[in-house]
């Protein structure tokens, strides 16, 4: 009579994609980066600032 063995690689699950995780850190900086140049593109070609532009100042 054989024994079964228990498998000895334990299967590797996919990180959640949500919550403070590497992947939500990454998306959130790039995000963040690509506002920032934005930012910056907007007040270099129209010579005001954001918040002028948004009519906020």
């Amino acid at each position: 009579m054989m024994t079964q063995s228990q498998p000895s690689v334990t299967p590797k699950l996919e990180e959640p994609k949500f919550g403070f995780n590497e992947y939500a850190e990454r998306l959130n900086g790039r995000a963040a980066m690509i506002g920032f140049i934005l930012m910056v593109l907007i007040e270099y070609f129209t010579d005001k600032g954001v918040l002028s532009w948004l009519g906020l100042k």
